[in-house]
């Protein structure tokens, strides 16, 4: 048969989609949990500490909150279109996560299984093109919103977003002109065999940070949701799990962003100063998850400590430093790094 179907290669796809799925669920609801207990102590105060012990369960309870709410949708909105802006930023905050290298192989049933969704050859392209698509479910709600504020709010979000993604672009290119791919699982493996590439890139790695602050609407870039100015911004007139599903699409999209910086600057799965091919390949898989997520959750406490720490800029501010800064410092990146590169290549003479 020239399409000979493997169903078990199948079920373990799905069986990996649904776990990756609920997992990022999961830890974006814990990560309103983290983000009240980091500012509570910031604040010097105690956060909440009411459901469950230690406050464990208010996630699950803001959950229901929001599940039994009442749906509303305003009479002169577009109804339709009202619907589909959350749920295409959620679905896109999804997404991102299925070329994401997770881990390393694992041995199951006489069967090498990759804890990677989809190794496609240009997964860092996927991961731009499904987080562009974002800005769409933020347009698309608050232009169906059918109200000022709302709008003005998208209008904020999309021109900061495509802003920062012409940096963030730039300083991704100086980067794939060091690996020369652009498989994540291409460049986790050349990170093991060799040095992470925040040590070749570090000014990249700087300008890519900023930018996914920017990207996920984190302060001090919250400008589309400023509430002193805007009332809630783009999601004013949403409610119940709709509202939920925004919530729910920028916590996602911290998460997923932080696994992209950690993969694409600090190794992904690889464990520092140990050679893997001493020992059993499933708990390294495993403890090569656990060094992703320990990378994860370290950039996670990093948007939230800044979150609670820095003042939202003012528009003119955010747009002169994607504009005039970022954008200029990225194309200076990208020039020192192809000059470096052919001088090496040049055996460093002129």
């Amino acid at each position: 048969m020239l399409l000979a179907i493997d169903l078990a290669f199948i079920i373990e796809k799905l069986v990996l989609i649904v776990i990756v799925v609920m997992a990022s669920l999961v830890i974006a609801m814990y990560a309103t949990y983290g983000e009240r207990k980091i500012a509570a102590i910031l604040q010097d105060r105690r956060g909440p500490n009411r459901a469950g012990p230690f406050g464990i369960l208010q996630p699950v309870a803001d959950g229901l909150k929001l599940f039994f709410k009442e749906e509303i949708i305003p009479d002169f909105s577009s109804k339709f279109l009202f619907i589909l802006g959350p749920s295409m930023a959620m679905l896109t905050a999804i997404m991102a996560g299925a070329v994401v290298p997770w881990g390393n192989q694992i041995h199951f049933f006489n069967r090498d299984i990759s804890l990677q969704i989809a190794d496609v050859n240009v997964g860092i392209l996927f991961v731009f093109a499904v987080v562009s698509m974002g800005v769409y479910g933020i347009m698309i709600g608050s232009w169906a919103s059918n109200n000022k504020y709302s709008l003005m709010g998208g209008l904020r979000a999309a021109s900061q977003i495509i802003s920062y993604e012409l940096a963030m672009g730039i300083s991704l290119i100086a980067l794939l002109m060091v690996t020369g791919t652009l498989s994540l699982k291409e460049m986790v493996v050349q990170q093991q065999t060799g040095y992470w590439n925040i040590f070749y890139q570090p000014l990249g790695f700087l300008i890519f940070l900023i930018c996914a602050f920017a990207e996920c609407n984190r302060t001090p870039f919250d400008l589309a949701e400023a509430e002193n100015e805007l009332i809630g911004g783009y999601h004013t007139e949403y409610s119940s799990m709709k509202l939920g599903f925004y919530l729910f699409a920028e916590y996602i999209n911290m998460f997923v962003s932080s696994v992209i910086m950690a993969t694409l600057f600090f190794g992904g799965y690889d464990i520092p100063f140990l050679n893997e091919a001493n020992y059993d390949q499933n708990w390294m898989a495993l403890f090569g998850l656990m060094a992703l997520m320990t990378k994860v959750v370290c950039f996670i406490f990093l948007f939230m400590w800044v979150r609670w720490t820095i003042p939202r800029f003012r528009y003119d501010q955010l747009m002169n430093l994607g504009w005039r800064v970022l954008i200029p410092l990225a194309l200076f990146n990208m020039l020192l790094t192809g000059a470096l590169i052919l001088f090496k290549q040049n055996n460093w003479h002129f």
